[in-house]
């Protein structure tokens, strides 16, 4: 009751009364009819689904894009969610309605955290650390400050699976298993920490295979369903270029990532294309980026980097990622000038996650996991 309760609320009032054609003040017992109507059929339990999936397209695209319009920022888009809550004909074009985060920004559906992030302006996330259970929380940011929560994202925690380091991606902070329902993909890296796998637990194209690898396995899956992959894909590889010759200094780090535009709804499509100009890198379906260079600041008698007042605590896990030329794909230009992922620490265990397209939340954060922990030779 309460969930169709706040679709048919006052404030959409108005908009049925225009698309009805009626005059004058809309009474309270017509909206209590709307909002109550499932209670004549044994209550919300015995309303039969077909009530609501009944309606004419024209005016149920009609409401759900006037409540897309209405709603700019998060948390108020929780009423886009609850239109696609109502029944899998509404889910369904509530999603063909919303479009992707690279043209919004905004984050609404779990999907958009595996869709690339904004063109223009970053999502600015924290990353909070519990290191007595090794588990790591994404949020993002809603406000400019590091002591706000934000609304969160995604969970990981650190397994050691015998010589190998894993983290295990979940959208459930309370459940982080491969056999969850919440999984969503996990990271795992060699004996030495510097070399990392990222795989996704949904196919990233049509005909992608899952990995052959023994530690890609989800073994203690619950899913049996067919429609439902119980193996993991590869999407990409981080790795940290060993030191051994140089003085101590920062890290180095170099990653290959299948990035695509692919996750983009039916209405994304619609748009004029020369208004969504794509990186040439996600085009391609690769993208290879590495760390950007500090320079030695002399007074400070430490490495920089300008972080733009998103970092405030020196630290070897610092980071910022730009695209390079990938040799291997034709017209594969990067630009090393814009800033794709930064990563910084802001206090103990908090840390700043700024990424863009053609990146996802989900990548950022798998990029981010791999700095945590010592390396040895590496810096």
């Amino acid at each position: 009751m309460s969930l169709r309760r706040s679709i048919f609320s006052r404030r959409f009032s108005k908009s049925f009364k225009e698309l009805n054609e009626k005059s004058g003040r809309v009474r309270d017992s017509d909206e209590d009819a709307v909002g109550s109507g499932s209670g004549r059929g044994g209550g919300a339990a015995g309303q039969p689904e077909g009530s609501w999936a009944g309606m004419l397209p024209e005016l149920l695209v009609e409401i759900i894009q006037r409540v897309e319009r209405s709603e700019g920022h998060w948390p108020l888009r929780q009423n886009v969610v609850s239109c696609a809550c109502v029944c899998k004909r509404w889910r369904q074009i509530t999603k063909e309605i919303v479009r992707s985060p690279s043209l919004t920004g905004l984050i609404t559906f779990p999907s958009c955290l595996k869709q690339p992030g904004p063109r223009d302006l970053p999502h600015q996330c924290l990353i909070k650390r519990n290191k007595k259970t090794s588990t790591f929380y994404l949020y993002l940011a809603l406000t400019p400050s590091f002591t706000d929560k934000g609304k969160f994202l995604l969970a990981a925690r650190r397994y050691r699976n015998g010589a190998h380091t894993e983290y295990i991606i979940s959208l459930d902070a309370d459940d982080l298993s491969q056999g969850s329902n919440a999984y969503v993909g996990k990271l795992s890296s060699d004996f030495l920490g510097t070399n990392f796998a990222i795989y996704d637990s949904q196919p990233p194209h049509s005909g992608a295979k899952p990995s052959s690898s023994r530690g890609s396995r989800r073994f203690a899956s619950k899913q049996i369903s067919p429609q439902v992959p119980a193996g993991n894909f590869e999407i990409g590889q981080v790795s940290y270029k060993f030191n051994l010759l140089k003085p101590r200094g920062p890290r180095r780090m170099a990653c290959s990532l299948k990035c695509s535009s692919q996750g983009e709804t039916a209405y994304d499509k619609s748009l004029d294309n020369s208004k969504m100009k794509k990186p040439e890198s996600a085009a391609s379906g690769n993208t290879i980026l590495r760390n950007k260079a500090p320079r030695w600041h002399e007074h400070l008698q430490c490495w920089c980097l300008n972080f733009h007042g998103r970092v405030t605590v020196a630290s070897v896990k610092n980071f910022q990622l730009v695209a390079i030329l990938d040799q291997s794909q034709p017209g594969g230009k990067g630009n090393e000038e814009t800033v794709l992922l930064q990563f910084g620490k802001v206090g103990d265990d908090t840390f700043t996650m700024d990424y863009r397209q053609p990146l996802s939340a989900f990548q950022a954060f798998a990029i981010c996991l791999t700095s945590f922990g010592t390396k040895l030779a590496c810096e």
